[in-house]
């Protein structure tokens, strides 16, 4: 029997094989492949990679947070989450009030210079504690604007109305389970025009752009289209908060769980990542862990972190690489 977590291998296989050399907005360049599909059997372990270390703490932490709505990063830095540190970060720096060291293309130049790489270190730290003890600062620099979060939970339509997408969805699947809308979109045009530019209404365009539920013989299934993927850094965190989303609305809901689908458009593997991806090529796949959800805690929208846990993981070392941004 093929192991799960061979899907995502050979997704990286193909791409060192057949990606296309491909400029990016990050400078960074990229080997790139056009429309792939994963499927992933949830009743065979959850996906947690194997052949390197995927912290579940993190991808649960960032998983509850789009739930609950939020959009600011102190939920997250709250429980060590720093994932997404680096877009905050750079609404503060690009800002009029900023008065420190000159943080311009702070992304790049981390990578290459050691002694700047120091002094962003240095800055990113001061950031994130007073996005931790300074409440204004905090609700100014720390949110992100219409990322996931606002778009599953407050998506607001024209007449602005805010619509509980999330909320809508589950209670669809559990009134009409065989309709084909059980749709959540994270993609609004009007946010993502120049999103990431200084006073956009997004830090950065949903790279997960819209999620489809399925339910069938009692199970419920869930296909994410992603429109851009760090195959090394993203995936296995893409896989596994999409496959803990698909396990907490089945609970909600009294069902059990089918596949977790993944459709990705441009798929890629940064050029500077490319002897970690063979590293963990190397790696034979061990078996997949088990999620474990609090049975009493029935909701969706009630679930903390402590809820939450993995038993019998057991994976290889963590691979580290750079975040490009």
């Amino acid at each position: 029997m093929t192991h799960p977590e061979m899907a995502y291998l050979h997704l990286l296989q193909h791409i060192l094989e057949h990606g296309a050399k491909k400029e990016d907005r990050t400078g960074t360049g990229t080997y790139s492949i056009f429309g792939y599909q994963m499927r992933f059997d949830l009743s065979k372990g959850f996906p947690l990679l194997t052949t390197k270390r995927v912290p579940f703490k993190l991808v649960a932490s960032e998983l509850l947070w789009f739930i609950k709505g939020d959009t600011n990063i102190r939920y997250l830095l709250q429980h060590n989450n720093h994932i997404w540190n680096e877009w905050a970060f750079k609404k503060w720096v690009e800002s009029d009030e900023y008065t420190g060291p000159d943080m311009t293309d702070f992304g790049r130049r981390c990578l290459v210079d050691e002694s700047f790489n120091t002094l962003y270190q240095q800055e990113l730290a001061l950031f994130c504690e007073r996005i931790l003890t300074d409440d204004a600062f905090a609700e100014k620099y720390g949110d992100l604007g219409n990322v996931y979060g606002k778009q599953w939970r407050r998506w607001t339509n024209s007449e602005g109305q805010e619509i509980d997408q999330l909320q809508d969805v589950i209670d669809q699947i559990k009134t009409n389970p065989d309709s084909r809308r059980l749709i959540v979109n994270a993609w609004n045009p009007e946010d993502v025009i120049n999103a990431g530019a200084k006073g956009s209404k997004s830090a950065l365009p949903p790279c997960h752009v819209m999620f489809q539920f399925y339910v069938t013989d009692g199970k419920l299934s869930c296909q994410l289209m992603q429109r851009s993927l760090d195959t090394l850094l993203g995936c296995p965190f893409n896989i596994a908060s999409y496959a803990l989303l698909t396990h907490l609305v089945a609970h909600e809901c009294g069902l059990e769980v089918g596949e977790f689908i993944h459709s990705i458009g441009d798929a890629h593997i940064y050029t500077n990542h490319v002897e970690q991806v063979k590293e963990q090529l190397s790696r034979t796949p061990k078996d997949l862990p088990t999620l474990h959800i609090n049975p009493a805690k029935t909701s969706i929208f009630e679930i903390e972190l402590e809820d939450l846990s993995i038993e019998g993981y057991d994976p290889h070392p963590t691979i580290k690489a750079p975040i490009a941004v």
